[in-house]
Order: C-alpha cells, then sequence, then structure tokens
C-alpha cells in the first residue's frame, strides 16, 4: 500500500475485519513520508503487520526505479522509529525453515537451534550445538516467503522494457469488472516458475511486455484464494487462504490496488486438507 493513500486503502479491505487503529494510521502517515526522504526512495509502501506474543512488527517497503529489483525493507514497533532490515538470502532461509509457532515481538529474542522440528534435526544438534538464531533473521526470511509467495498485482499494472527493467504502465486504467473476478488477472510480483515452463505454443497468444509473471490460476493448491465482490460489486478483494492475513484490493477500471499482509506469520499448512 502506498504511503499516499494509506488511509484510504485501509478502509477498503477492512472487510475482512483486521485493521489499524486511528493512531496507528496517523503515525504510520507520517513516518512514511519521513522514510521516504531520509532514504531517497522514490516510493515507500506499508507492506503489513506481524503480531507477535510480546507485540506487532510494523513493516514498510522502499523502492527504486526498477520496481521488480531488490527492496529495502524496515520495520518498527511503534510506527514512528524504523530499522533497515538486511537482505533475504538462502542461508537465511534455510536456518530458519524449521522454526515454528508464533514471533515474539522482540527483535533481540535468540532461537535455540534444537528448537527446530525433525528427528534429523534433533539428532544433530544434539551431538553439536548449533548456533542461535535471532528473531530478526527470522523476520527478514518470513517477509520474504510471503511476498514471493501472495505478492500480487493486476495483469498490466507494469510493463517490461526490452532492457530488462520493470515499470509501472502509465497506460494502466484497471481491469474491467468482468475481468477483475478472474484468477489469471492476477500475478505474482516476483521471478516466475511456471511461466519459464510453457511451451512456445502457450506463450504464442502472450504479450511479453505484460504476460512476463506467473499467473494465480495455476497456484497450488487450487482453490487458496478466495474473490469477493464487495461495496455493491464496485470492489475486488482477493484473500489468501494459505497465508491468512494477506488481503489484495482493486477497484475495478481504477489504478487504485495493493495489498497488506496483517497476520501472525503462520502459514495454513492444513489448507489441502480443508478444500
Amino acid at each position: 500500500m502506498d504511503a499516499e493513500s494509506l488511509p484510504y486503502a485501509l478502509d477498503l479491505v477492512a472487510g475482512g475485519g483486521a485493521g489499524l487503529s486511528a493512531e496507528k494510521r496517523a503515525a504510520l502517515r507520517a513516518s512514511l513520508l519521513l522514510l521516504r526522504r531520509d532514504y531517497r526512495f522514490e516510493r515507500v509502501r506499508f507492506w503489513g503487520r506481524i503480531q507477535g506474543i510480546r507485540g506487532p512488527y510494523y513493516i514498510a517497503e522502499g523502492l527504486g526505479g526498477d520496481r521488480a529489483g531488490p527492496r529495502s525493507r524496515l520495520y518498527s514497533l511503534n510506527c514512528v522509529e524504523w530499522s533497515l532490515l538486511p537482505p533475504a538470502t538462502e542461508e537465511m532461509i534455510t536456518q530458519t525453515a524449521g522454526l515454528k509457532g508464533r514471533f515474539q515481538g522482540d527483535p533481540s529474542y535468540e532461537y535455540d537451534s534444537t528448537e527446530k522440528k525433525g528427528e534429523e534435526n534433533e539428532r544433530i544438534y544434539e551431538e553439536e550445538g548449533g548456533p542461535m538464531i535471532k528473531e530478526e533473521i527470522r523476520l527478514v526470511a518470513m517477509i520474504d516467503q510471503i511476498d514471493k509467495a501472495v505478492g500480487i498485482v493486476p495483469r498490466g499494472a507494469f510493463v517490461k522494457t526490452p532492457l530488462g527493467p520493470v515499470h509501472e504502465n502509465r497506460n494502466f486504467e484497471g481491469l474491467s469488472l468482468t475481468e477483475a473476478k478472474k484468477l489469471n488477472s492476477y500475478f505474482h510480483f516476483t521471478e516466475p516458475v511456471n511461466l519459464k515452463n510453457r511451451t512456445l505454443l502457450q506463450k504464442a497468444d502472450l504479450d511479453p511486455s505484460i504476460d512476463f509473471l506467473d499467473s494465480l490460476e495455476h497456484d497450488i493448491p487450487k482453490g487458496s484464494w478466495s474473490i469477493q465482490l464487495e461495496r455493491g460489486g464496485s470492489l475486488v478483494v482477493l484473500r489468501s487462504l494459505l497465508w491468512p492475513g494477506l488481503t489484495f484490493y482493486h477497484v475495478p477500471m481504477t489504478k487504485q490496488y495493493g495489498y497488506i499482509y496483517l497476520g501472525t506469520g503462520e502459514k495454513n499448512i492444513d489448507l489441502p486438507f480443508m478444500l
């Protein structure tokens, strides 16, 4: 969610019951604009909130010229003071893959490596003590995992130039109501996986400038997205059932869209048995 339209956007996604207090909204709006100035970002977005046991983490993203390029992420405990997070690496994701349960809400909290589940891990760490893992590292890995899994944009909102960089499509005027109700009108805003496995015949009808990302219609398990029309059909809301708390909104025939995560950072691993 862009910092400029944050209050309006939060009202649009409030239908699910989650939201922020008026005090937090005011603090966020002021502090995010200061973040853009101090860090010289082209655009700042409010990514969401991960609720911990002792308190929440508020997450913001800073964007540069290439919208698909690396993003700077920051977290705050009070919506006023922000700390820069390190970029996610494969090592971080591997280290935190076995950590389960809620976040504590304290970035300096350290997880013992023996907290990882699984007999093999227990046997290894019983023989030799593993390193301690800070919650800040787990937070970085979790944000990256959620963003890659359920961070989405409407089809046509971004255009890929022949030289590679991705920019916002100035000609994008929003999806029609008919298109907005289809899963194939939304893309994962991350490096494509399924697209690379398609044959040339399957790619024949695609526009390489806008169809350069993976569509939601191929997500596994099928049925992991809920599409709803709200406000008399003037608003389309997508909610992830795999990552409860992720909400995407789009006002058809306008440029207004965005997503926010308001959850605990826990994946619904039972979803395949619930569908």
